[in-house]
């Protein structure tokens, strides 16, 4: 449900503003320029809400489906809060884990930046 209020969030409502813009419009004369510069700008605001919506998407399927240590790719695990790409590749060289919990103790994450993904990560045995 809150995947369908997202897209729906992303796709009628900036429709909705064009269609508006375009009714109003109607009424007055504009040159072809700023015809253009109007689509332009409306284009960059629904490609900006669309990757809002995949962003909101990733996080979703993160928060249902933990990322499990063992398997997931350097990209997946920088998809989580706070994790760069060095983190990210010191995790990848650092498998096998037996718990999520071993980052800490092999100081691979301090506590803090482990505390943001605990509830996210898995490890597979």
């Amino acid at each position: 449900m809150r995947l369908l209020r997202y897209w729906l969030a992303a796709t009628i409502l900036p429709l909705a503003v064009i269609l508006l813009g375009v009714m109003a419009g109607c009424n007055q004369t504009q040159n072809p320029q700023e015809i253009r510069e109007k689509t332009a700008q409306a284009t960059a605001e629904v490609k900006n809400d669309a990757e809002a919506v995949a962003a909101g998407v990733r996080e979703g399927w993160s928060r249902d489906k933990p990322l499990d240590l063992n398997t997931a790719t350097r990209d997946q695990l920088v998809s989580l809060p706070g994790v760069t790409v060095a983190e990210a590749e010191r995790v990848v060289a650092g498998r096998p884990y037996g718990e999520p919990g071993e980052l800490v103790t092999r100081r691979i994450m301090s506590k803090p930046e482990y505390d943001k993904i605990a509830d996210r990560v898995v490890a597979s045995k």
